[in-house]
């Protein structure tokens, strides 16, 4: 069994875009939603501007509110933690959308399923491949991989990083953390 993890390094991230666009194309995600965007916050005066990029996206939680109200079992996890919706399962009621404190759930304008992301785990994981996001980041801000494989590069990078987990309080333990941005100074 894996643990699988991603860490956004937000020093890293330059806020192309380029995970959003190839997300979109390897999943076939319709305009006007999304599975995963880079948020983009400028603070400070110019000429001192300081740019923050932050994921927005599924956080793959352990403990998956999402799963836990949906009322066919049509959101679930697969062995690895991977948290997923059987379409033939849904019955669109919205709960899960509701559930969900990440706000990381949609309706597909087109098909009326619910969509999210999934670590591209039935297109790309289950093929031994990365998810679409991390194949083509140009500064290497993602990172994935079994947490629990020491030898991994996620595995390493939790050890040496302070990483941060989205809305931590909730206890729903994601296995989607960041590495805050350090760069810039303080502004007054």
């Amino acid at each position: 069994m894996k643990k699988f993890v991603m860490i956004h390094d937000e020093n890293l991230c330059i806020g192309c875009q380029a995970c959003s666009v190839a997300c979109r194309n390897e999943n076939k995600v319709p305009d006007d939603v999304y599975r995963l965007q880079v948020h983009i916050k400028m603070s400070g005066t110019f000429p001192h501007l300081k740019s923050d990029y932050t994921r927005h996206s599924c956080v793959m939680c352990e403990d998956s509110p999402c799963v836990s109200v949906c009322p066919t079992g049509a959101s679930f996890k697969t062995e690895n933690g991977i948290t997923l919706i059987d379409d033939r399962l849904c019955v669109s009621c919205k709960y899960c959308i509701l559930a969900c404190p990440y706000d990381a759930r949609f309706v597909d304008p087109i098909t009326k399923a619910i969509g999210k992301c999934t670590f591209c785990y039935e297109n790309r994981l289950l093929e031994g491949k990365e998810p679409a996001c991390v194949s083509v980041c140009p500064t290497d801000a993602l990172v994935f991989g079994d947490a629990l494989d020491q030898n991994s590069e996620v595995s390493k990078l939790i050890a040496k990083k302070s990483i941060e987990y989205p809305k931590a309080y909730l206890n729903t333990k994601p296995r989607l953390g960041f590495i805050k941005n350090t760069k810039g100074g303080r502004y007054e």
